[in-house]
Order: C-alpha cells, then sequence, then structure tokens
C-alpha cells in the first residue's frame, strides 16, 4: 500500500474572481493520494485513509466509489455508474457516505475490498471520491446568479489479485510536440497483467555539448494500453525551461518495477 505523506490532489475546483473566495474555497484533503494493494482470492482487504479540513469553519463531506479513466494528456475522468470492465468497485465497502470535520479537523476513513473466492489473476482498480456535501455547498454570486462552488479529490485505488505483473515494451523514443514545444517522448506499450509506471533520470547533450538531465512522467501506463509519456527537462538554475538544440543524445535507463530499459538514443529535430 502506497502510504507516502503526500496529500491527494485536488481534481475539480469551480471557483470564481469574488472577494470572498478564501474563506469559501475547497480545503479538504485526503492521506495518501493513491493505494496499491496486493490480495488473493477471498481475502478482505481493509484499509485506512485520512479525511481532513484545512478551513477555519466546520465542513460535511460525502464519501462514494467511482471509476476512472486516464486520457492520453493525462486528465482523469470519474464515474459513478454501473461498474465496467477492469473494476472492482462491487467489491468495495465504505465506512459511511457522509463526513463532518470541524474546523482544522481530521478523521481516519474505514474501506475495504472483498475479493470473491473465484476471482481470477488480475489487476483492477477503483476510485473513492471525497466532495463537499451537496446540502452545504456554499453559494457566491456573479450578477444576479448564484454558483455553487464545489470541489473534488478522487484516491486511485489499484488492486493486484495473484502474481499479476507490468510488462512494458518500448515501441519508439522520439521527438514530439507539446503545446508547440519540441519534447522527447516514449511510446510505450504494456503487455503485462497490472499496471506500471516509470521512474528514473536520463542523462542528455545537445548539439553544442551541453549536458542536461531529464525526468520521465510516472503517469501509469495500464494493463493492455499503448500510451506516449513524456521526457521532460529539468528547469534550469533561473527556473526556466533550459534551451536546448538538437540533434539531442539521451542515455540511462526507463525503470520500473521488475524491469529496466536501456536508453542510448539520438534524437533529431522534427
Amino acid at each position: 500500500m502506497k502510504m507516502g505523506l503526500v496529500r491527494a490532489t485536488l481534481i475539480v475546483l469551480c471557483s470564481y474572481a469574488v472577494g470572498t473566495m478564501p474563506a469559501l474555497g475547497f480545503a479538504g484533503y485526503v492521506v495518501p493520494a493513491r493505494f496499491e494493494l496486493k490480495a488473493t482470492p477471498g481475502q478482505v482487504s481493509r484499509q485506512v485513509l485520512t479525511i481532513g479540513n484545512d478551513a477555519a469553519a466546520g465542513d460535511e463531506f460525502s464519501i462514494k466509489t467511482a471509476e476512472w479513466q486516464l486520457s492520453q494528456t493525462g486528465a482523469v475522468a470519474f464515474s459513478t455508474e454501473t461498474p465496467g470492465e477492469g473494476s472492482c468497485r462491487h467489491w468495495v465497502q465504505i465506512e459511511r457516505h457522509t463526513v463532518k470535520l470541524a474546523a482544522r479537523g481530521s478523521r481516519r476513513y474505514r474501506f475495504e475490498v472483498h475479493v470473491p473466492s473465484d476471482a481470477k489473476p488480475q489487476e483492477c482498480r477503483f476510485a473513492i471520491l471525497i466532495e463537499r456535501a451537496q446540502d452545504v455547498l456554499p453559494t457566491v454570486i456573479a450578477g444576479n446568479i448564484q454558483l455553487p462552488l464545489s470541489g473534488r479529490i478522487g484516491v486511485i485505488v489499484y488492486v493486484a489479485i495473484g502474481d499479476v505483473a507490468p510488462k512494458l515494451t518500448v515501441d519508439a523514443i522520439r521527438m514530439g510536440r507539446v503545446n508547440g514545444v519540441l519534447t522527447p517522448v516514449v511510446d510505450v506499450h504494456n503487455t503485462g497483467m497490472a499496471h506500471g509506471r516509470f521512474e528514473g533520470v536520463l542523462e542528455g547533450t545537445d548539439a553544442t555539448g551541453k549536458k542536461f538531465e531529464f525526468t520521465v512522467s510516472n503517469l501509469p501506463i495500464l494493463a493492455g494500453e499503448k500510451r506516449t509519456i513524456l521526457i521532460t527537462p529539468h528547469d534550469s538554475a533561473d527556473g526556466k525551461r533550459p534551451d536546448w538544440k538538437p540533434p539531442l543524445t539521451l542515455r540511462g535507463d526507463l525503470e520500473w518495477t521488475g524491469g529496466k530499459w536501456p536508453v542510448n538514443v539520438v534524437l533529431s529535430a522534427l
């Protein structure tokens, strides 16, 4: 289980520029941001997360499970409709559907994953959504219209059942354009039965001999998925994106749990 002390990302925040916004803003947080669980058929996996309220006033939050999908750009979309393929949401039991928290307060929140005894080896997934309860949504006024101010946090949960693992194959390392900027990318295919994500730093040398360091995005590559992953240069000492001249030579290793792919390529401009 990933229990790093990092708060879950705020997925959606609808806001308007009004003077009282700091007092009304969504101030919920969740620790951890992600669970990566292992289970066996017939097992009940019991887990705990922490829900907190950083606001100066008490608040009430609603909790429910959901499906999630990740776009090629890394955007997360949630759905509370019927569980789809690859979901284990129908195995999940949550402690309660609403939680009240005092100002600057927090509480532990439990959920369970009941894996059927006949479950086959697989990795399934779901999300736990934490939102401000609908009946306590504050409003902001824009002209004569009252608009609800709402927020949502999505905690991503993976459940690996049996001996499953990612198997990542690099199809190509090439130059692409991201928001109009020339950027190295990796085309990768996961033929394994669990998600994987790259780790590591690559060393780069441009046409002038100048050296750079690049970080590979750790976006998940789901089982059976093809995805393009960004290789991003570290900012320079002044905080600006470095200006490198192609061709660019990249060296190092793309690593993931259970595997490694050596990199030694020369990338020309498009």
